[in-house]
């Protein structure tokens, strides 16, 4: 490290390079710099426009910050602690690059609002990505959905056996969430893209800027219309946090059933050798590491929400130093999403096979049309509470005689009540139970083509 300089004529003395270390953040705001000089020379330009400097100056700090991009991209710029943060780092270089020049880049700006405007610029390209991979993971889905319209699953509630249901009814649940986190990061989004440059150290400034030009070069939809709110908002990275939270709520819940489905007890899915890995000492095995990965990376995410919330609950205006510690928790976040969102998608994509013989198997091999018994009888005019409680000692009756309710006869049933008759089998057959079952948003086969073409038509939705 090189040796510290002192901020101003106000210190008489560098920091202690213990002190220097921990105060610095250029070794995870680098993430920054290409947002950084983005910012910068948009912030030039408005210094140029409005005739603080010259429009020379303002070209010159322009090509130079270009420079230190692509100085940066190729490798040869390698700002250490003694840059102490991004921001520094690349007025530093530029300075060397251009003289004295290089040292009006931060007229009319301070170090917090240019490091709220890099942030914002940083999310905003993260969240559209985001967004893309949400797209990329729901076309899977609606892919293996289309090709099961008929393949059936036993579906549960309190993780007992409850109904059959279509296995693209279940794999389009999933499609509506992450249909709704692809619109709340949209929302978010919109908040995420306001502009506080200009907004100073926490006052604004005494020279004539242009906040709205310098917000309409770098694409910002407005500006911050109040310069303490505009430098010490956090509000915008703790939505994209829960945000991000209920995406990996999404994909951990998926993720367990998985590993349930990929279980001996189960045996509903073939897990494929490229996305598994198998055990140091048991040769057998073959584990789910994608999901289990995935459920385990969701209490990061959740934890770094947790601590923006707590970070943020105590802070007085304006900008405080408990801010730099945004950005870790940002950085990680986005990588931990993104990172899932493409592990499970290659999982659902070329990662798992369904077992279609095994959950044909295992629709008729419950007493999950218990139900549609009772609706039988109801819609004879047996009153639906009286069909319930029948249902419910047959139930009983046959649990105890090791039968299920399709091995009952003719005779047998109409013992039970006199409303049956032979079409009961058919009535209770699995195919027919999920069939039948064509409310609007069911699992009936025709509602589900229905469901197909409306999440098709969500696909085409613009970015």
């Amino acid at each position: 490290m090189t040796q510290q300089q002192t901020w101003s004529q106000r210190f008489e003395s560098a920091l202690h390079p213990a002190i220097a270390r921990f105060n610095a953040s250029i070794n995870f705001d680098i993430e920054l710099i290409e947002y950084d000089i983005t910012g910068s020379q948009a912030h030039a330009k408005m210094l140029a426009h409005t005739g603080i400097i010259s429009l020379e100056e303002g070209k010159k700090l322009v090509s130079g910050l270009e420079q230190v991009r692509q100085e940066y991209r190729q490798g040869n710029f390698h700002p250490g602690i003694d840059a102490e943060d991004v921001h520094f780092a690349v007025e530093r270089r530029l300075t060397e690059i251009i003289g004295d020049v290089g040292k009006k880049l931060h007229t009319a700006r301070s170090r917090n609002d240019q490091v709220g405007t890099d942030t914002r610029l940083y999310l905003r390209e993260q969240i559209q990505q985001i967004r893309q991979q949400l797209r990329d993971f729901q076309a899977v889905l609606l892919d293996i959905a289309e090709q099961n319209i008929e393949t059936l699953i036993p579906g549960y509630t309190h993780l007992q056996r409850a109904q059959p249901l279509s296995l693209a009814h279940h794999l389009l649940a999933y499609f509506q969430m992450t249909q709704r986190d692809w619109e709340r990061l949209g929302d978010v989004l919109r908040r995420v893209n306001i502009s506080p440059l200009g907004c100073g150290a926490l006052a604004g400034t005494t020279f004539p800027i242009d906040r709205h030009y310098s917000a309409q070069l770098l694409n910002f939809d407005a500006v911050y219309e109040n310069s303490l709110d505009g430098v010490s908002d956090r509000d915008f990275a703790i939505e994209f946090l829960a945000a991000s939270s209920l995406i990996m709520v999404h994909l951990s819940r998926l993720s367990e059933e998985v590993i349930f489905w990929a279980s001996e007890e189960f045996r509903f899915v073939i897990l494929k050798d490229s996305c598994a890995t198998g055990s140091s000492i048991m040769p057998q095995k073959k584990n789910p590491d994608v999901p289990e990965l995935v459920r385990g990376k969701t209490g990061r995410v959740f934890g770094h929400l947790q601590a923006l919330l707590v970070m943020m609950k105590g802070l007085p205006l304006a900008y405080n130093k408990d801010l730099q510690e945004d950005k870790e928790a940002l950085f990680d976040s986005v990588n931990t999403v993104k990172a899932c969102l493409e592990a499970m998608t290659i999982l659902l994509r070329e990662g798992l096979e369904f077992r279609t013989q095994r959950l044909a198997e295992a629709v008729c091999e419950d007493f999950s049309n218990a139900t549609d018994v009772a609706d039988y009888l109801a819609a004879k005019g047996v009153p639906f509470r009286e069909a319930y409680n029948l249902v419910g000692k047959v139930v009983k009756t046959c649990i105890a005689s090791q039968k299920l309710l399709k091995d009952l006869t003719v005779e047998e049933w109409k013992q039970l009540h006199t409303a049956f008759e032979a079409d009961i089998y058919a009535a209770i057959s699995p195919r027919q139970v999920v069939a039948a079952r064509n409310s609007y948003g069911g699992t009936g086969f025709s509602q589900i083509s229905t469901a197909l073409s409306h999440a098709r038509s969500h696909m085409t939705t613009e970015i």
